[in-house]
């Protein structure tokens, strides 16, 4: 008779003889510069709330009257009764942001990558991506069925090579991050355009961590690096820099109107909540209209970058509001986040597969 407890535990075991077993730590209140963990105040140093919108009042209270306008669910997808006004009011918004033609609303950021990326790929196309690109995008290349290729990280000439032997696939698509989540640094934008519009590529930006953080209204990388066309695809989240759940694709009419008809994420999962729906209105609008929360972000990561280099730590090649500190084995970036915790710092090491090993 099959013991399915007993195999379970030895795949643990192997996990934690290796490093690799993973714990929740439980987090009371409000997440904030810091946070209660085990009833003991800590500094919070791996939160992806960077511009402080989760605990915004102006958000909060604007979630709240969604909630008691609209209730405290959507009830279904939106395709049958889900869609509520909200949702509209805030595609609308979305794609003023982003300078585009529409956008359209998904759960999650993991969603949107994994329904986006299944519907425009299948087995007669090629899907390339940075080494370091998001496992949601790594997810969804493998599930579309597509050729799946991987380039060296900002190596643009093996993206190339790459290219050059493509020429048998219907469609090719480049998936790249704008901010990579683990090195904080960025995209080679220009080029990726540049060898897009060279190889009739479809270019897709996962902006996760950028929107809301870089350029001068925070509109994402296209703003920072001066990019206005170039880029078919435009991801984002809502669950980031704005403080509240969800993602989102902007891009032409006829693109958000295929996802919206092809993505079985989209199709087929309950609407947001509209507390949600609400707050990111409002997380929008702040982000626009004041540019004070960016420069206190930029001043402090500055500040906390260069006293680190001081203490001569590897940063690798960050340039942004993520800031890896590379131990280059995982179980010492255990017992060093261990370490810190016990002096009132929480920051969680991150391991394999998340990151390379030995990094």
């Amino acid at each position: 008779m099959l013991d399915l407890d007993s195999l379970l535990q030895q795949e643990l075991q192997g996990l934690k003889d290796r490093g690799l077993f993973r714990e929740m730590r439980r987090i009371d209140g409000m997440q904030g510069p810091t946070v209660i963990i085990d009833d003991r105040e800590v500094i919070l140093l791996s939160s992806n709330n960077y511009l402080g919108l989760a605990g915004h009042p102006e958000v909060i209270e604007a979630q709240y009257r969604a909630a008691k306008e609209f209730g405290a669910g959507s009830c279904a997808s939106r395709l049958i009764s889900g869609n509520i006004s909200l949702y509209e009011r805030l595609e609308e918004k979305i794609a003023d942001f982003k300078k585009t033609e529409a956008a359209i609303v998904f759960s999650t950021g993991y969603m949107t990558n994994v329904g986006t990326i299944t519907a425009l790929a299948g087995k007669k196309d090629l899907i390339v991506c940075d080494k370091l690109s998001h496992a949601s995008i790594i997810d969804g290349a493998r599930l579309s069925g597509a050729a799946f290729r991987v380039y060296p990280h900002k190596d643009l000439e093996r993206l190339e090579e790459i290219l050059k032997r493509s020429i048998r696939y219907r469609k090719r698509i480049i998936v790249t991050d704008g901010i990579f989540s683990m090195d904080g640094d960025i995209a080679p934008l220009i080029g990726l355009i540049g060898i897009s519009e060279r190889f009739d590529a479809i270019l897709m930006l996962d902006d996760a961590h950028a929107t809301g953080v870089l350029g001068k209204d925070g509109k994402g990388t296209c703003e920072y690096l001066g990019i206005k066309e170039g880029v078919h695809i435009q991801m984002g989240t809502l669950s980031k820099a704005l403080g509240n759940l969800g993602g989102f694709i902007a891009g032409s009419r006829p693109l958000i109107e295929y996802i919206r008809n092809k993505a079985r994420s989209f199709v087929y999962s309950t609407a947001l909540p509209p507390a949600i729906l609400g707050g990111c209105i409002k997380a929008i609008d702040i982000v626009q209209g004041n540019a004070g929360l960016r420069e206190r972000l930029w001043s402090n990561v500055k500040k906390f970058r260069d006293a680190l280099l001081k203490l001569g730590l590897n940063t690798l090649d960050s340039k942004t509001q993520i800031i890896p500190i590379c131990i280059g084995d995982a179980s010492a970036a255990m017992k060093a986040s261990e370490f810190l915790l016990k002096n009132g710092i929480f920051a969680p090491g991150i391991r394999p597969p998340t990151v390379p090993r030995h990094r």
